[in-house]
């Protein structure tokens, strides 16, 4: 989908949604009108019908597509876009009355998806999202298309035009699985790795455009792209960050996320996300300064609750507070910590926040080592992470963040 000519003419686009009353089809509106300027197009205006359910030939009903068809002939659309999946009978009989190039919501979100994807990975899953959509709304144009037909030049393999569509399609569908199955693997042989050098990952999730790449570049100066725009980020970043304890973690910043997202989005995007389902501690970003903040923590929620994430720490950051009237409760939250990522306000609590909710197999100890255990304490300085060291009369007294196995040897010689 192209939302520029070579003129860089901007699209001018007219958004179409209808509220059947199982969502909140304004806010979702209101999301597609950024997703829409995110694209690169103008949405110039929005039309919403109220319906039991979406009609099956056109979506809208015919009154209100007349209606439509006027707009777009009166503000001279380029592109409607609609607020839901739809089906192709739908985008053919809407394009036919309005004359006007078709898309849906799921379309769009696959076009800025594959506009941001900058590695292997990122491109591989957007061309086979893209693929899995595009195949059963592939349709044909009669007689035309076909090579069944009687007459001269209708003779030939007995394929239709169609069918040899979708045979191309499908496999170069299995080409994309099979090299995607390559890079989860090379992924998943990396977190091993990881795991049994003992590296501690934390997570960032969150609503698109909650300030997630700001944060990352602020805690580990990562250079990520941090745009105001939904999905500036698409590609996974990991960073080392050091706490106050000493510890060093491996931050990852993930996709965001939007309401509605597509079960088959989800599904093109699992080996990504799942390095958020894998972590040790997962950030729930989202921005303070919208309306929306519960429902955006809702929708992460419900997405990580799906890839099996109930037994992990989740910290709730409410980013942008700088944006607020100064009024946000962090009691209406629970285990919340408000910052802003652009100004660097609340970070020394989110990160203490971290240190807090470290796995098991990590442990900050205060030890008074005998002198005739000084082995211990140098091997505290090569394989934990040394706080303080102090000599007095009775040994050595450390203070440090160290493994499970080391805290074995050392828990005899614990202090408070």
């Amino acid at each position: 989908m192209e939302l520029k000519s070579n003129e860089e003419k901007i699209t001018r686009v007219l958004l179409v949604g209808v509220d059947t009353g199982q969502y909140d089809a304004q806010a979702s509106l209101d999301e597609l009108f950024e997703l829409v300027r995110s694209a690169g197009a103008d949405p110039v205006l929005s039309v919403m019908q109220k319906l039991v359910k979406a009609e099956t030939a056109t979506y809208v009903g015919t009154g209100k597509l007349d209606e439509i068809a006027e707009i777009c002939n009166a503000q001279e659309i380029d592109l409607i876009v609609a607020d839901s999946e739809l089906s192709s009978t739908q985008i053919r009989n809407i394009e036919e009355k309005t004359d006007v190039r078709v898309i849906d919501r799921t379309t769009l979100i696959l076009d800025i998806f594959a506009l941001r994807a900058r590695s292997k990975e990122g491109k591989l899953q957007v061309e086979l999202a893209q693929l899995k959509y595009m195949l059963p709304r592939l349709t044909g144009k009669g007689i035309a298309m076909s090579r069944l037909g009687g007459g001269i030049g209708t003779r030939g393999p007995g394929e239709t035009k169609l069918e040899t569509d979708r045979r191309h399609i499908r496999r170069r569908m299995e080409t994309l699985k099979e090299e995607l199955s390559e890079v989860e693997k090379h992924r998943s042989m990396l977190r091993k790795r990881r795991e049994k050098d003992g590296v501690i990952t934390v997570a960032i999730v969150g609503y698109t455009n909650a300030g997630k790449s700001t944060l990352m570049n602020y805690l580990t100066d990562a250079g990520v792209l941090a745009q105001d725009k939904l999905f500036a980020t698409l590609d996974p970043t990991s960073r080392a960050l050091k706490l106050p304890s000493g510890v060093t973690v491996m931050l990852i910043d993930t996709v965001g996320l939007v309401r509605r997202l597509p079960h088959h989005l989800v599904e093109a995007f699992r080996s990504t996300l799942e390095e958020a389902a894998q972590s040790d501690i997962i950030l729930n970003v989202c921005d303070a300064s919208s309306e929306e903040a519960r429902t955006h923590l809702k929708v992460t929620e419900d997405l990580l609750d799906s890839l099996g994430c109930g037994d992990t720490p989740v910290i709730t950051v409410l980013n942008k507070c700088d944006l607020t009237d100064g009024n946000l409760k962090e009691q209406e939250f629970e285990n919340c910590i408000k910052i802003s990522a652009k100004n660097g306000t609340g970070i020394d609590k989110l990160l203490n926040a971290i240190d807090d909710n470290l796995p098991v197999r990590v442990k900050r100890v205060k030890v008074l080592i005998p002198f005739a255990e000084a082995g211990l304490a140098n091997e505290i300085r090569t394989k934990g992470n040394l706080i303080s060291e102090e000599y007095i009369s009775e040994g050595l007294q450390v203070e440090a963040v160290v493994d499970e196995m080391l805290y074995a040897k050392l828990s005899k010689f614990e202090i408070n």
